[in-house]
């Protein structure tokens, strides 16, 4: 028996519970839309790995992802977004609403906002399949610090991440084995972690190395490393192994649908818009310079606050000119141009002449067209008219407007 799949329906529905997500969020609950957080694992996701952050303004001392996010957490909960711990499957567009489904659930959003954020870029090396899960190999030296105390263990990578966790591991750790790509003294951290990580006594680096392979039995036991230079394979015991070698976005479900980077990150542009009109991207998985927690909350902020826009002008549009009763004369016009507001008292003091007739509806497109779009406009200033959501005329010539206007009433009135 198939189960039927229950629908429910949102203004903005929020994938991915990152802080560009929770950000998102926080602006579409505060300003009283319907909104959905959906996240497949963890609240506040990779920046909950994160042991120290130092470079989020407001907080002097150095605090650990896990405590921000919870701040994050309760903070946007606080304008009743809902909240659903489950995968999405899939995103499309049916009749003019975005549909997010789930194993049994179809969320129908008037907004989507993609947060999906990225996951850790594996090696490549033989066996690390069979070390994953808890069986050795780890990307969160957060979490799993405390049961390498007194162990050995290696890094690979050396960006911010590699150095900054490496040292934390080193306060638990009885050695940490840092294998890098580059030339000896060569790291892609920053200067600053790069001299502290040096002076570590408990740190040791093998330069110019890549993983060829893990071996063990059960648990991972051992690394093996190739020299990139000589060739030569150089095994390393380690109780533990972990992965700073960059992320990979979570987009494979986005294929097709969203313009994506040949490496899978989502396209945007400023205003955080996709190619799909009301969808939006944000945090790691849009293509940006930056990939930070203070960047996330930029994305996520003007993600929410555009969407909030999104939703006001298609309910506008929707009430005030589809779903309206009798003949509606739309003005499409530019504020700025002095033309235009001149046509604009004109077609006001219309109007008036026919106000048991028809509608009139203003329509300024200086700081967006998105409105105007909708009533297939080609350029300002015009006069759109329409009955029961259908366009009946599209008139760009405003010479002679009063026997136009007259002519178009007379017929569709």
């Amino acid at each position: 028996m198939i189960m039927e799949k229950k629908i429910e329906y949102y203004d903005v529905v929020v994938i991915g519970g990152g802080p560009a997500g929770m950000t998102a969020a926080l602006y579409a609950g505060r300003a009283r839309l319907k909104t959905l957080l959906i996240e497949k694992s963890l609240i506040g996701g990779m920046a909950t790995y994160t042991s120290e952050i130092e470079n989020y303004p407001g907080f002097p001392d150095p605090i650990d992802g896990i405590a921000l996010m919870k701040l994050f957490d309760k903070q946007f909960r606080r304008f009743g977004v809902d909240v659903k711990l489950t995968d999405v499957r899939s995103v499309s567009i049916e009749c003019n609403a975005k549909v997010v489904s789930t194993f049994r659930c179809d969320y129908h959003a008037k907004a989507v906002v993609v947060s999906t954020g990225n996951k850790p870029r594996l090696t490549g090396g033989k066996n690390e399949e069979k070390f994953l899960n808890d069986k050795g190999i780890s990307f969160c030296a957060t979490c799993d610090a405390a049961r390498n105390t007194d162990k050995r263990v290696m890094i690979i990578g050396s960006g911010d991440a590699a150095i900054e966790e490496g040292m934390f591991l080193s306060k638990f750790a009885r050695e940490v084995i840092v294998s890098v790509i580059h030339d000896e003294g060569i790291m892609d951290a920053n200067k600053v972690a790069q001299e502290k990580a040096m002076a570590n006594h408990r740190m040791t680096f093998m330069w110019n190395t890549v993983v060829d392979s893990f071996e063990g039995d059960e648990m991972l036991k051992r690394v093996v490393l190739k020299n990139v230079k000589t060739g030569e394979m150089v095994p390393v015991d380690v109780d533990g192994c972990f992965l700073f070698i960059g992320y990979v976005p979570n987009t494979k479900i986005f294929e097709g649908f969203l313009d994506m980077t040949n490496r899978g990150y989502i396209k945007t542009n400023e205003d955080m818009e996709t190619n799909q009109e009301g969808v939006y991207a944000v945090g790691d998985c849009r293509e940006k310079t930056l990939r930070q927690v203070a960047t996330a909350v930029g994305d996520g902020a003007i993600a929410g606050f555009i969407a909030e826009k999104y939703v006001e002008e298609i309910e506008y549009v929707q009430k005030e000119i589809f779903e309206a009763k009798g003949l509606v004369m739309a003005f499409v016009y530019n504020a700025v141009d002095g033309v235009d507001r001149e046509y604009l008292s004109r077609v006001e003091q219309i109007q008036r002449e026919y106000r048991d007739k028809v509608q009139l509806r203003r329509i300024d497109v200086y700081k967006s067209d998105r409105i105007a779009c909708r009533l297939s406009y080609t350029a300002t200033p015009s006069l759109i008219f329409m009955k029961e959501g259908v366009v009946l005329e599209n008139i760009t010539d405003l010479s002679n407007l009063d026997k136009k206007v007259a002519e178009v009433i007379a017929a569709r009135g």
